[in-house]
């Protein structure tokens, strides 16, 4: 069979089996079975492959049909720019939560969030050595290492802290560090949200988090894959899907310096109650992403 007719079968198969994006997904999957890349794919469409290569193919769409993510058949996802490790034990990195690093950006730089409608996005300006110069960073909940990792290409003078309590995400996490030469640069630790951070010797000017914020009487509503195969710790949290936020903000008051940031990830029907969460903090502000729905608060102590 030819590498054509390969790819031509397998998005019908990924049609048939309601797996969303198939050419997307099939062309993927075609160049993890051949280790290629796109421009492979379309400059070679009479390779034939082998049979081992169509066994293998076989395989991983079958896999992908069951709804496997096509992330965690490859074992890699890019965000900001940065090819991350990826497995079961960790939420896969999505495009909207790079809007979490563009806010802490425009903080940085300017004191204030992004305006509605006027934000930069992925401006990947880490080449600046200096920014971010004596800031000191946690990233609650790190997961895959997404956001801490993304902070530390664009803060190189800021230092980076990130937990989870998950051992195995933490072990995920370390090992991005490492492809992506940053180990130095994050410290790690195992933890309950920030459970055993306590100031006075440890607070930072910036709490930033992703954390779980689906409601469990939401679950019907969640695509398959994420229902089945990413970690429901990572995306469930309680009845509203606020038990985490909840939770989260006042030990971020507990450990952020006088006019310090707490910036989370939140859902799109959360903005009020994660207001009313934030009552008494003096400035709140939320950031729409690139459809005006919801998806960062951004909260500031009293200086």
């Amino acid at each position: 069979m030819t590498l054509k007719q390969a790819l031509e079968s397998a998005v019908g198969r990924l049609e048939a089996d309601a797996v969303g994006s198939p050419r997307m997904n099939a062309e993927v999957l075609l160049m993890f079975t051949l280790a290629c890349d796109r421009a492979y794919l379309f400059a070679h469409p009479e390779r034939e492959l082998t049979t081992q290569e169509l066994a293998r193919y076989e395989e991983v769409l079958a896999e992908r049909a069951r709804g496997v993510p096509a992330q965690y058949i490859t074992g890699h996802q890019e965000f900001w720019g940065l090819d991350l490790v990826v497995g079961p034990s960790v939420l896969i990195p999505r495009p909207e939560t790079e809007h979490v690093i563009e806010t802490v950006l425009t903080l940085v730089r300017s004191g204030s969030p992004p305006i509605a409608g006027v934000q930069e996005r992925n401006p990947h300006t880490g080449n600046q050595s200096g920014l971010g110069r004596d800031l000191r960073i946690v990233d609650v909940g790190t997961g895959s290492g997404c956001i801490a990792l993304a902070v530390a290409t664009e803060l190189p003078g800021a230092e980076i802290w990130a937990t989870d309590i998950s051992a195995a995400a933490l072990e995920t996490a370390r090992a991005n560090a490492a492809r992506l030469q940053l180990s130095g640069r994050v410290c790690f630790r195992q933890g309950d949200l920030l459970a055993g951070i306590a100031p006075p010797e440890t607070r930072f000017d910036f709490v930033i988090s992703n954390p779980p914020y689906v409601g469990e009487n939401e679950a019907d509503k969640v695509q398959r894959e994420v229902r089945k195969f990413e970690p429901p710790e990572a995306v469930f949290a309680g009845p509203q899907g606020l038990d985490l936020i909840a939770r989260l903000i006042p030990q971020a008051l507990r450990v952020l310096e006088p006019g310090g940031w707490l910036v989370m990830e939140i859902g799109y029907t959360q903005e009020q109650p994660v207001r009313a969460l934030l009552k008494g903090w003096p400035e709140v502000c939320v950031v729409p992403d690139l459809q005006g729905i919801p998806r960062v608060v951004a909260a500031k102590t009293r200086s």
